[in-house]
């Protein structure tokens, strides 16, 4: 099989899993604080990871200027991007984290214009703009709470473009991508600790953990491993064969996934603000991502 072919089937799954995440935080969110929710994923996943980087040999870079920005990675990728996330979610609603997660790709090409100083012409321009129009639709809301949630998840998504460009350039360095999705989630574990720990009381993180149901620890296990650490495995393994713009339009997947649980399983209204602001991020993206057809010369028909 072609490494791209592969590699768009590895982003598809992974895109899948992370579109039913969000109704899956939402719904988990409703029992156990942020906090304790991204301890308790985070301590799953980290167990996880030493167990299985014990048994597994990677090639890590020896100079300190390399542990660092793997270091710096992993924890921006864990620990602060989905730290945002979570808190988020816990302000608004499954339906509208999963369309302000859909500009993913848009945020990409910001961030190529003024970091990278890449070319954009002015139909991506115009894409763009008409884009973070349906974006800001989506943000504004008139409940200061959900508000500041939307800000939140937005914020979550713009260090989550900035750790993906990290990610690009570390897998050139020959990194192992599942080696370093488990050391990412390890690096989140330890770094959340004393976070957690500040906020809440060891005899209350336990307390609440074990008069949840089971299908909150269910949803937990899903985030850890699913979402976690097989999502970003197969991200990481998709991501060093292709660009990292063409990688970001999976993104694009998450409210195919996300929009329907949430109608159906967490009773989620679908709003005309909703409907307005979908649309139109669909005609800014389709604008910015298709290039006019250019008829050929005369005589080459």
């Amino acid at each position: 099989m072609p490494a791209r072919i592969r590699a768009y089937i590895l982003l598809f799954i992974a895109s899948a899993i992370w579109g039913i995440a969000g109704p899956v935080i939402k719904y988990t969110l409703e029992f156990i604080p942020p906090g304790v929710f991204l301890f308790y994923r985070f301590a799953i996943a980290g167990i996880f990871a030493v167990i299985t980087l014990s048994f597994f040999k990677a090639s890590w870079p020896k100079s300190n200027s390399q542990k660092f920005w793997i270091f710096l990675y992993c924890f921006l990728n864990t620990t602060v991007v989905l730290g945002l996330l979570f808190l988020g979610y816990a302000k608004t609603s499954a339906i509208t984290g999963s369309l302000i997660n859909a500009v993913y790709p848009v945020i990409v090409a910001v961030v190529g214009v003024f970091f990278l100083k890449e070319h954009v012409t002015h139909r991506e321009k115009l894409g763009i703009g008409i884009t973070l129009t349906g974006v800001g639709l989506t943000i504004i809301n008139l409940n200061s709470i959900a508000f500041e949630g939307n800000l939140l998840v937005l914020a979550s998504l713009i260090v989550g473009v900035i750790s993906a460009v990290m990610a690009k350039l570390l897998l050139r360095e020959n990194l192992s991508p599942f080696a370093l999705t488990q050391l990412s989630f390890l690096i989140g574990f330890i770094t959340t600790i004393p976070i957690v720990l500040y906020f809440y009381p060891p005899i209350s993180i336990i307390q609440s953990l074990i008069s949840v149901p089971l299908s909150v620890h269910a949803g937990v296990w899903y985030m850890a491993l699913l979402s976690g650490t097989l999502a970003y495995s197969l991200w990481h393994i998709g991501q060093k064969s292709i660009e990292i713009g063409e990688t970001a339009l999976f993104s694009y997947l998450y409210p195919i996934f996300a929009i329907p649980l949430s109608f159906f399983w967490l009773q989620e209204q679908i709003t005309w603000v909703h409907w307005t602001s979908a649309a139109i991020i669909t005609m800014g993206v389709f604008i910015a991502q298709t290039k006019p057809r250019i008829s050929p010369p005369a005589g080459h028909r």
